[in-house]
């Protein structure tokens, strides 16, 4: 006779604020952990990057070369690089332990909203308000992309990479998902420019926040629409979505100062996290614990579980 499995425990959320980084950046316009949620990276509208250890609050390394504000940036799987784009239409790579920028790319016509790495590192791929997405290889000396992706009608917000898919979100009102195996281009349009796109973790799914306050969380392969989640505002800002580590909750940054939760299949308000006075900037979720990061103004708050007891 077979006991049976003891059920999941119940996903918790980040409730308890235990750690501040007043980053000295100026505003941080993005916040971001590395792959394995050690580490996180912030934006500064100062044009710096920097390092950081959230959970014990300690600041790692500073990086410059941008030479205007930083928009977003993220680590290479392995740690050893990272890729940046700013105002001043660059991308840069950089080599995280000399601090310096090994290549930068230029060729976007307008400010970079959104980078990522492929899987292996060997490809950044770039978003800008210039309504193209760019492919760089890292491995090159080649100056320019080897492919541009050119089919939005207005600025690209967001951009997220699965293993064979480019997933980006513009002002158009238009989610765009490029298959690289099959070489086809899936849309859905929303109808409000969005700000925000991700996959769900077990890739099914892709979640949309759009400047009408709305989340809206899409069948990846059919684009039928699951879910819709309000309460929050969002009618100016480039504001960042989530999915919690084990994709049982939705979350969206707001402009009156709170990160909001939704349960994802009940579409009911979970929680809303008082963080502070004004925009919340940015928002990342740790991909195994549940731990968020939030960006507003000049300071980066670490969120923990109420069962969380800090060392």
């Amino acid at each position: 006779m077979a006991f049976p499995r003891p059920r999941p425990a119940r996903p918790e959320l980040p409730r308890q604020r235990v750690q501040t980084l007043q980053c000295g950046q100026g505003a941080v316009r993005a916040a971001r952990f590395n792959a394995d949620g050690n580490y996180c990276l912030t934006c500064g509208s100062d044009k710096t990057l920097k390092l950081w250890n959230p959970h014990k609050g300690t600041a790692l390394r500073t990086y410059q070369g941008h030479g205007y504000e930083v928009l977003d940036a993220a680590g290479s799987f392995d740690n050893s690089q990272i890729c940046s784009g700013g105002a001043d239409k660059a991308v840069a790579l950089w080599d995280v332990t000399t601090g310096q920028v090994v290549r930068k790319y230029r060729g976007h016509a307008g400010k970079v909203n959104c980078v990522q790495f492929n899987e292996e590192a060997t490809v950044i791929v770039s978003g800008s308000i210039d309504s193209t997405v760019r492919c760089w290889d890292c491995r090159s000396r080649r100056p320019d992309p080897i492919q541009v992706l050119d089919e939005a009608k207005d600025g690209i917000s967001s951009v997220k990479l699965s293993a064979h898919e480019i997933l980006t979100g513009s002002v158009d009102g238009r989610v765009r998902r490029y298959d690289l195996r099959t070489g086809q281009l899936f849309s859905d349009y929303i109808g409000s420019p969005i700000t925000s796109v991700c996959f769900s973790k077990d890739g099914q799914c892709v979640l949309a926040a759009s400047l009408d306050s709305t989340l809206r969380l899409l069948d990846k392969d059919t684009g039928e629409l699951l879910g819709e989640y309000t309460g929050h505002r969002s009618t100016t800002y480039r504001l960042d979505c989530v999915l919690n580590e084990q994709d049982t909750h939705v979350g969206c940054a707001s402009e009156d100062g709170h990160v909001y939760f939704w349960d994802l299949l009940e579409g009911s308000l979970a929680l809303s996290l008082p963080v502070g006075q004004g925009v919340v900037q940015s928002l990342a979720f740790h991909p195994r614990l549940p731990c968020l990061l939030v960006a507003t103004q000049g300071q980066v708050t670490l969120w923990r579980e109420d069962t969380f007891q800090p060392e």
